[in-house]
């Protein structure tokens, strides 16, 4: 599991969008929470995701806070820091710096993952997009 993890969010941060999408079933179900696409499956439609999302935002860092396992599955608290240059949850980014927490759930079958949701702690990142550099800088 921590393989398979490790290689797809490498290839995540790296923007290698076909890399990142490697380690999935056929039938992969790909579930950001909130998000306007809703839930995507198969590798193609997630692959159109990580594109969009790799052209607004620059993961830099993606550290686990906790995580717990099962035998077919395993739930990890990331704390991500990155930069948005884009747009992301419908904000300008503008190059602003984020750090909030990440939630995924991943599920496993035949050796690759077969379904990931994520939760975003989007009240924080809208709050860090959207705060006046100049009042706090």
């Amino acid at each position: 599991m921590n393989g398979l993890i490790e290689a797809h969010l490498s290839a995540e941060l790296a923007g290698n969008t076909a890399g990142a999408v490697s380690m999935y079933t056929d039938d992969v179900i790909h579930d950001v929470v909130g998000s306007p696409t809703g839930v995507l499956s198969g590798p193609a439609a997630a692959q159109g995701f990580y594109e969009y999302l790799s052209a607004n935002l620059n993961t830099e860092r993606m550290n686990v806070n906790h995580a717990w396992y099962g035998d077919d599955f395993c739930v990890i608290e990331h704390q991500a820091q990155g930069t948005v240059p884009g747009e992301f949850l419908g904000v300008p980014g503008n190059g602003k710096r984020i750090d909030a927490r990440v939630l995924h759930v991943w599920e496993f079958k035949d050796g690759k993952i077969s379904r990931e949701i994520v939760w975003l702690d989007g009240g924080t990142i809208i709050a860090q997009l959207t705060a006046d550099t100049a009042a706090t800088g």
